[in-house]
């Protein structure tokens, strides 16, 4: 009877031992946003900077939404978005792109994107100055668009792509 259960509690140490030895399940990807501006400046006009204008990668924009990683796999997939202007609010608003050279619909009497045209899958909103918040989705392999839809910002060159791969 002893010879049994030492035994079964050798076979029982092996198993948990080789059962930590296993890979971990991915939890899906954390992307680290930050929303950002060179302080409340007047917009002089629309800037002109949207996706898919000549010029719209300008360094020289006054705005701006930048990652920790550009490119992540499908599946679950954390936005952590910090709003790092010192006086201004942002969001973040995620759209897919099927094609990086056409504009998103934009409404120029209020100067912002027509996020329901656009295909809006989700967004952080409304962030104050150093405020932070989360959004987690399950994307599909593509190209996405994060972007900043405060009247006049988009057109100020806050946005940036995302690839999600297969």
């Amino acid at each position: 009877m002893t010879f049994i259960r030492r035994t079964a509690f050798a076979f029982l140490g092996c198993a948990l031992t080789g059962l930590s030895a296993l890979p971990a399940f991915a939890a899906g990807s954390v992307i680290q946003v930050g929303l950002w501006d060179r302080g409340n400046m007047p917009m002089m006009g629309e800037p002109q900077m949207a996706m898919g204008m000549m010029g719209a990668d300008m360094p020289m924009a006054m705005m701006g939404v930048t990652l920790d990683q550009a490119k992540v796999p499908s599946g679950d997939i954390t936005f952590q978005v910090t709003n790092n202007s010192t006086d201004m609010i942002h969001e973040m608003v995620l759209a897919a792109v099927d094609d990086v050279s056409t504009q998103l619909p934009y409404i120029r009497e209020e100067q912002r994107v027509d996020e329901d045209a656009a295909g809006d899958l989700g967004e952080v909103a409304a962030l104050e100055s150093g405020q932070s918040g989360a959004l987690t989705l399950t994307l599909k392999p593509g190209t996405y668009i994060l972007y900043c839809n405060i009247p006049g910002h988009y057109m100020a060159r806050m946005w940036t792509l995302l690839t999600v791969t297969g």
